[in-house]
């Protein structure tokens, strides 16, 4: 995979990251459940790109043999942890139209991925993201995590002043166009990377457009969710800190330099 430039290669093809850190039990079946459902039900040519970020289990040995075995399966290793790190990563490298991520548990129903992405490549929003929080949603998760997202959620709008309902749920879409711009300006690579992508995207009155999700928690999660809390609130106190914008819309951007050509 290579990077160069703002323009995708193949704007009609979508890659799907899924970042792993010691996913030796999930990866499998989910990349071959995923790869099912592209090739036999979704109307868009689409790659997946396993993104491990410094597994020590079996994942690079699983990920691996899944690349040479699946067709239209990629997979990336680094060397370092965070979920950020990898979604930076494969983004960057990415030359698809719509670059995506989903959590390897596969806890959004798969259906959703059409709405997500279907929007992003009809020229309709710049970035999409299922939403748990959103009219329509169907969810499945203990009173804890759900008191604790709604909580962060409120935080975030009061805050930052943010319009959007649900800043980490593990389903999200760009344009490959506004990922080359926008992601080298997130700061974070961990689990804060999704919170600061859309705080400055929407900053830059980027379009973001938002996907109701069927979504079943995965009681497994070996997410720390005390050491999760304290990196959210440190990089919402440095974003309200900041208030660094973010890249212009490309229309905008074109515009600009049109003027100071025409000048």
């Amino acid at each position: 995979m290579n990077s160069s430039g703002d323009a995708p290669s193949n704007p009609a093809l979508v890659d799907v990251v899924i970042p792993v850190h010691n996913e030796e039990r999930d990866l499998e079946p989910s990349v071959r459940r995923l790869r099912t459902f592209l090739d036999e039900g979704f109307p868009y040519r689409a790659v997946i790109t396993i993104a491990d970020n410094a597994s020590t289990d079996a994942t690079r040995v699983i990920g691996t043999r899944l690349a040479a075995a699946l067709p239209g399966v990629r997979y990336l290793r680094l060397d370092q942890k965070g979920r950020g790190r990898a979604l930076a990563a494969a983004w960057s490298r990415s030359r698809a139209g719509v670059v995506a991520y989903m959590d390897v548990d596969l806890s959004t129903g798969l259906d959703a991925l059409l709405p997500l992405v279907a929007p992003l490549l009809g020229g309709d929003c710049d970035l999409a993201i299922g939403s748990r929080l959103a009219p329509g949603s169907q969810v499945r998760r203990g009173i804890k995590r759900e008191l604790i997202s709604r909580s962060y959620n409120r935080l975030l709008r009061l805050a930052l002043g943010v319009r959007f309902s649900d800043a980490q749920c593990g389903f999200k879409a760009l344009r490959g166009d506004v990922a080359q711009r926008l992601v080298p300006r997130v700061e974070d690579r961990s689990w804060f990377f999704d919170t600061e992508l859309l705080v400055l995207a929407e900053r830059a009155g980027l379009r973001i457009h938002e996907v109701p999700v069927v979504w079943i928690d995965d009681p497994d999660s070996r997410v720390d969710i005390v050491a999760t809390v304290a990196e959210d609130l440190r990089g919402v106190w440095r974003l309200l800190r900041s208030r660094k914008p973010g890249p212009r819309p490309a229309q905008e951007a074109s515009r600009s330099r049109s003027g100071a050509t025409a000048g």
